[in-house]
């Protein structure tokens, strides 16, 4: 399973920090990655990071402004968002692949939270 929690209403410029605990699986042999939704849009990928040697991915959006990391010890990952826009509203999840290779496609995910809304006010 996984836990998907801290989003919010946060004005424009603001920060916000994701969290995503997991449970159920060894969560040290998975990749670990953060997608959106926003109405009427495609699920895209955001961010993601291998299970073992840090590797990351970001869209082009959100580089400079988003870092995900992870704890492996509290089977947790974390998206630190800042300098968000109003663009960056959506349901964010989060998800886990049973692979050590990222990736950003939401059909290479096995396990997906439940979602965190995240608002952006002008």
């Amino acid at each position: 399973q996984l836990q998907a929690c801290g989003g919010g209403l946060v004005q424009a410029g603001g920060s916000l920090r994701l969290s995503c605990a997991a449970s159920g699986f060894n969560f040290d042999d998975y990749a670990i990655g953060w997608f959106r939704q926003a109405p009427g849009k495609e699920r895209k990928g955001v961010s993601c990071i291998s299970p073992r040697d840090g590797r990351t991915y970001y869209t082009d959006s959100v580089k400079g402004r988003f870092t995900i990391s992870r704890e492996n010890a509290k089977k947790t990952v974390y998206l630190q968002m800042n300098s968000l826009k109003p663009d960056d509203s959506a349901v964010y999840y989060c998800a886990a692949r049973s692979k050590v290779l990222i990736a950003v496609t939401p059909g290479d995910y096995d396990y997906w939270g439940q979602g965190t809304q995240v608002t952006v006010s002008s």
